[in-house]
Order: C-alpha cells, then sequence, then structure tokens
C-alpha cells in the first residue's frame, strides 16, 4: 500500500495562478534552476532514495535492479542513488546501463550516483594494490557517465597511522579524481568506519587532494570509528557539508560517547541547508515498508526548516503564491 504526496508541477501551477513571464523573471537564476521554482523543496534540498535501502528485496530478488526507479517513483521519489553491488557484473554492459537509463528517464526519475564498494582500498598501503584500486573505480566513472549521475561514491580505506593514512588515501582519491574530471565525474567520499567516521580526519584528505572533482558524501549514521570510539553526527555532518556533493540520511545519529539515539530530521537538515546545499539527500533507512514513512519525515523537516535569510523573502512569496500540498491516503493496490 502506497502513499502519495499530491504534487503540483510548473505548468499546472502557471496555470493556476496566472502568472506572467514577467514576474517569472523577478526570481534569481538560481531559483528558476530546474525548472523548480515553485516547489520549496528546490530552495532547500532534494529528496533520493538509496538504493541500499531495498538491500532485502533486491538480494531476495523480490525487487530487480531495474525496476528500481520504478519503485522510488511509485513511492513519489524522483531521484535515485544506484549501489554498485547490485549489478557488480554489469559495470560494462553498455544495453544493460542504456536499459537502466531508459527506465529512469521514462518516469522522470533523476540518477544521482553510484556507490561503489569491493573494488579495493584506495588508500592501501601497498601501491600496486592502490593503483589497481584506482583502475577498479574507472569502469564505474564510465558507468556513472552513461547512466547521467553526477558521481561515484567511494571508500577511503587505507591503514597506518593518521599521517600516513592522509597521505595515502588522498593518493588514491587524487589520482581517480583525475579520471572523474575527463567525463565530468565526481569522486565523492563517504564516512565508512575507520578513520573516515571521524570527520576531522576526512577534512584533511579534502585539503590534501585539493581537486574541484573529490568531496564528501556525510552519512547521519555512519560516525562510529571503531567499538570504543564514535564522533558526534551532528558535529560531523556540519564539519563535512562544507565539501559535500551528496547527503545519506539514516534515522539514527551518536553522540561522542558511543550512543546512538533517533535522528532529529528537523535540526540535522537544518544543519544541511545552513552550509549551502540545496543538492539531494539521500533516505538509506527504513526498508521498502517504510519508505512512504521516511520521505514524509523528511518532507516535514524540508518544511520547518528555515532558509538562509537571504533566501527567505522569495521563499515566503512562493509559499503564498502555490498551492497547499495535500496529502492522499488513497490506498492502491
Amino acid at each position: 500500500m502506497i502513499r502519495k504526496t499530491k504534487t503540483h508541477n510548473r505548468r499546472t501551477f502557471l496555470g493556476q495562478s496566472g502568472l506572467t513571464l514577467g514576474s517569472l523573471l523577478l526570481a534569481s537564476n538560481s531559483q528558476l534552476r530546474a525548472g523548480g521554482i515553485f516547489r520549496r523543496e528546490r530552495e532547500a534540498f532534494q529528496i533520493s532514495l538509496a538504493q541500499w535501502t531495498l538491500v532485502r528485496e533486491l538480494k531476495s530478488g523480490k525487487i530487480d535492479n531495474l525496476d528500481f526507479a520504478k519503485v522510488a517513483s511509485d513511492h513519489g521519489i524522483g531521484a535515485i542513488e544506484y549501489v554498485n553491488q547490485f549489478f557488480m557484473d554489469k559495470a560494462t554492459d553498455k544495453n544493460y546501463l542504456a536499459e537502466m537509463k531508459k527506465r529512469a528517464d521514462d518516469l522522470s526519475v533523476t540518477s544521482v550516483l553510484i556507490m561503489c564498494d569491493n573494488e579495493g582500498n584506495l588508500g592501501d598501503p601497498d601501491e600496486s594494490k592502490r593503483k589497481r584500486a584506482v583502475e577498479n573505480h574507472r569502469k564505474w566513472i564510465d558507468a556513472a557517465n552513461a547512466l547521467g549521475c553526477h558521481a561515484i561514491r567511494v571508500n577511503a580505506r587505507s591503514g597506518g597511522s593518521w599521517d600516513e593514512q592522509v597521505k595515502l588515501a588522498a593518493d588514491g582519491l587524487r589520482s581517480l579524481c583525475e579520471i572523474g574530471e575527463q567525463e565530468n565525474i565526481h569522486v565523492i567520499v563517504e564516512n565508512h568506519g575507520g578513520l573516515s567516521s571521524n570527520a576531522d580526519w576526512l577534512l584533511e584528505v579534502m585539503e590534501t587532494v585539493n581537486h574541484s572533482k573529490c568531496g564528501t558524501l556525510p552519512d547521519t549514521g555512519n560516525f562510529r570509528i571503531n567499538n570504543e570510539e564514535t564522533y558526534d553526527s551532528y558535529l560531523g555532518v556540519k564539519k563535512l557539508m562544507p565539501w559535500a556533493k551528496g547527503v545519506s540520511i539514516k534515522d539514527k545519529v551518536w553522540d561522542a560517547n558511543g550512543n546512538q539515539s533517533d535522528l532529529d530530521f528537523t535540526r540535522m537538515m537544518q544543519i544541511v541547508v545552513n552550509a549551502g546545499y540545496r543538492g539531494h539527500c539521500g533516505i538509506e533507512f527504513g526498508g521498502l515498508e517504510g519508505l512512504n514513512a521516511a520521505r514524509e519525515s523528511l518532507e516535514i523537516a524540508r518544511d520547518q526548516i528555515e532558509l538562509p535569510r537571504s533566501e527567505k523573502p522569495i521563499a515566503d512569496a512562493i509559499d503564498r503564491l502555490r498551492p497547499r500540498r495535500k496529502s492522499n491516503r488513497r490506498s492502491e493496490s
């Protein structure tokens, strides 16, 4: 049973409100971008679905990878984040990638990024293994380009001391970013265990790489460094946001003392927006059965956050003009 939120597209709203072209031109270019001037989420953040949310259904065969875009669309989500593990043997299959893209495009679903795992450690202390890991990721840059994604998400696993791991991870990332630059694909690093879940370490890596195609993908729930050490999720996200080219949302967070608690959606999303981020925030919790509730949690937070002062006047004007969003609780079989 799927709950859908009633939305109004640009054409419908223009017809209802009778706005003229002249009034549209009063808006800034950033608010006109992507045709989203009449949707408040364009001034805050956009919601996407991370494929790992459906891991049980995908691994059991209940959902096929090719149907990922449809599942997202059926639940009112217009953007998706792939995980390479669900089409690991298809990275270079042009026909398969074309079918993935077609299915997403046919539903007007945006392909955001590919999360890449199991391709070696980009910060491996062994230089030959590190170079091999870089080359292993090359095909996923090609695949991201074929799908219309803007980025691949990678891990920055390494070994050695703090400084040694910074140097090694930065070396592998810089090499991969140089490949990504050729196809205009970003290489973004998630806090994903080990030192990468220490925001201070990951920031040092970003500064060392110092490449326009390198960035972070802050994950709100992945600040457990090891069994004995955690990093405060709210502080960690705040520190990583200046480098962010994506955000992953989990419904649990950590404090600095090893305690886990429920995510305060509004507080976290306010941090994201305050950093100037207006991109996609990927749902990565709740599973298939909880997907509507997960989306609605982010929608509620989006309505509650305060926009920066420079954006607030026009956002308020748009809110007064646009139709109110109504929830349609009709069940669909």
